[in-house]
């Protein structure tokens, strides 16, 4: 068989949410069935290193897709073709995305659908369409992976598609991430913070990881509280239109990492005192599972798909109220009761998501897609 499989997240120097998730999944699929072909189409010229093994044809198809006019083109029109040129028996796409002008067999990942209910959120480009298409891609898709029961619930509720077309396959964490002894950990906080624990935040900024309300919350600790800690944010604005404000008082005690390489990301994680998610809508919560392989507490939003990951080892927090991320954040910081109590279960925990299942999962949707056939 042939596969052809959306690959233009996988840049070498920027890699988020859907290119690791491209990465760790078909990385695995590619190595783990060298009796098919795979037919990757990139966007834009390509690291090697993603060429994964011998039974990988690497295709870059023009024009880059980074706009809601280029993603139209590049989708109907570059892949139509390209599927067409490479007889291909089916496409894979991570990031839910869709061709909808071909009858080849497509499964569709589709991570979450936080565009349907907060669209105040998204510039008004990239949000009229994924509102026009997304329903669109829904129902041309053979089949649709997604990363939680949460999200598959919302897919059938919002886009009244049957639910028998729809395979959870939960987020892996890579296996980098892991707990570090007190000494190590001391060393990066003096590097990074002169010594000070610091309250970490992963991820990109975007409105609905709800970084301005937690830097509010945070704002309240340093002026009620003697606590030394600081706050490290390690992440990029999704949009220009994302940027955060920070008072004057608290200036010196924000610090901001931008995008880090994966081994030095691992490090932070497992160094901070506190790792703080307080996001009102998440598909899923890739850094959560992070935090907890990493022995790190977590402060996590009580919203959408994060019980379902966190479960009973995290302390969870109403996200929309300021008030209770600061009396929860309080909490976790002091009770070391508490830290001991989440650091332990978050460990078991993790132990229940992992890429190599998550591939195997992928998998097996994609066979399920093509026994119907």
């Amino acid at each position: 068989m042939k596969i052809a499989v959306n690959t233009r997240f996988l840049l070498s120097q920027k890699m988020e949410g859907f290119g690791w998730y491209t990465y760790e999944t078909i990385s695995r699929i590619v190595k783990n069935h060298p009796e098919h072909e795979f037919v990757f189409f990139f966007d834009r010229p390509f690291d090697k290193k993603f060429v994964f093994a011998e039974n990988v044809t690497p295709v870059v198809l023009n024009p880059p897709a980074r706009h809601p006019i280029l993603f139209k083109i590049w989708f109907d029109h570059a892949v139509t073709r390209a599927l067409k040129k490479y007889k291909c028996d089916a496409f894979i796409s991570p990031d839910g995305y869709l061709s909808l002008k071909t009858n080849v067999p497509q499964l569709a990942v589709i991570h979450d659908l936080n565009f349907e209910h907060h669209p105040e959120d998204i510039p008004k480009g990239a949000l009229k369409y994924l509102k026009k298409y997304f329903p669109k891609f829904a129902q041309k898709a053979k089949r649709i992976c997604t990363v939680s029961e949460y999200s598959k619930q919302d897919i059938v509720k919002t886009y009244g598609v049957d639910s028998n077309k729809i395979d959870v396959t939960y987020n892996g964490v890579s296996s980098i991430f892991q707990p570090i002894n007190g000494e190590e950990g001391g060393a990066i906080q003096k590097k990074l913070t002169n010594g000070s624990p610091y309250i970490l935040f992963v991820g990109a900024i975007h409105k609905r990881k709800n970084l301005q309300r937690l830097i509010v919350a945070f704002e309240r600790l340093k002026k009620e509280t003697n606590l030394t800690h600081q706050l490290l944010i390690v992440g990029e604005p999704m949009w220009e239109s994302q940027q955060i404000e920070i008072g004057d008082s608290i200036k010196k005690h924000v610090s901001f990492t931008g995008h880090l390489p994966l081994e030095e990301l691992a490090k932070i994680m497992a160094a901070a005192d506190v790792f703080a998610f307080v996001s009102y809508f998440e598909g899923f919560g890739i850094p959560l599972v992070e935090a907890m392989q990493s022995g790190t507490p977590v402060l996590a939003g009580n919203l959408t798909a994060l019980p379902e990951v966190g479960g009973d080892a995290v302390l969870f927090c109403d996200p929309m109220n300021v008030d209770d991320i600061y009396k929860q954040l309080h909490l976790l910081i002091t009770d070391k009761n508490l830290r001991e109590e989440l650091k332990s279960k978050g460990l078991e925990r993790a132990k229940e998501f992992s890429w190599d299942k998550t591939a195997k999962d992928l998998w097996s949707s994609f066979e399920r897609m093509m026994e119907a056939e």
